[in-house]
């Protein structure tokens, strides 16, 4: 039975994976937040028909709840211990939402960002590379379309989702000799709550006077990124089939762009002026 460790699998993209992985087979370990998520993960993948079921903190349908906050050194070593000397599959998944001006985004908040996003994503791949070459293994990081094309508003999401497209680059790189294969997964809109949690950053954003005629605007515009990305994203589902195809494919791809709106944002970058696709951006946001 091959085995995988997902992190983020508390709700989304990460969940949906979960779930789709274990009644596919695979020995799933889900990193959740906690011992809730952690029951309501096991109970759904029970109730898919993957299996029975032992409780919070038990293992049942193929699934292995740990608790996994990929900020805590301790909760990465626990998870790295539990997987134990051999690792099939390592979805690094687990990520927060920013929004708002870059001016006026705090340091410790963009600092947030980049710990939850970016080093917590490399310090569970180091923990994990052991096990991952003994099984010759594969590492999917989940980055989005914001990692190539990043939008007014946004910035601090993008700029990591820029950074986890540079270390997936690295790493498909510099593991190829240990056998390891590294895909990067890149989501267009997602029904996700993640960005319900980013709209609440975004509307808490205080803007000082002086700069009301500049960011006034603001949390409307980012409240129609939200209201757009929800009408026009595709189910986690849809990105857990991609993650399965990464660590299923005979030859895994380095990139998989996922729904239509990450397509089409890629393809108009690549073609369009950067005047004109500016223009096409600030018409889009009404700003």
């Amino acid at each position: 039975m091959p085995t995988v460790l997902i992190t983020g699998a508390s709700t989304g993209i990460g969940r949906a994976s979960a779930l789709r992985l274990a009644a596919g087979g695979w020995r799933v370990f889900a990193g959740v937040r906690s011992e809730d998520a952690g029951r309501d993960l096991l109970a759904a993948a029970s109730w898919g028909g993957a299996g029975g079921e032992n409780g919070a903190g038990g293992e049942g349908a193929g699934i292995a709840p740990l608790l996994l906050d990929v900020t805590d050194a301790d909760q990465i070593a626990a998870a790295a211990g539990a997987v134990g000397d051999r690792l099939d599959g390592l979805v690094n998944n687990a990520g927060i939402g920013v929004g708002g001006p870059l001016e006026l985004v705090s340091d410790e908040e963009l600092r947030q960002q980049f710990e939850v996003n970016v080093f917590g994503q490399l310090a569970v791949t180091r923990a994990l590379l052991g096990a991952l070459r003994t099984a010759k293994g594969r590492i999917v990081l989940i980055s989005s379309v914001g990692g190539r094309v990043s939008v007014p508003f946004n910035g601090p999401y993008a700029a990591s989702k820029h950074a986890i497209e540079a270390i997936g680059d690295a790493l498909r790189g510099e593991l190829h000799s240990s056998g390891i294969a590294v895909s990067l997964v890149e989501p267009g809109s997602v029904k996700t709550p993640i960005w319900d949690k980013a709209r609440a950053t975004a509307q808490a954003v205080r803007v000082p006077p002086e700069l009301e005629r500049e960011y006034g605007h603001v949390q409307g515009a980012f409240t129609k990124v939200i209201e757009d990305s929800a009408r026009r994203g595709v189910a986690p589902e849809k990105v857990a089939a991609t993650i399965e195809r990464a660590l299923t494919a005979r030859r895994p791809r380095a990139r998989y762009l996922v729904g239509v709106d990450a397509r089409g944002m890629v393809a108009a970058r690549a073609i369009l002026p950067s005047g004109i696709f500016d223009r096409i951006l600030r018409r889009a946001l009404g700003v």
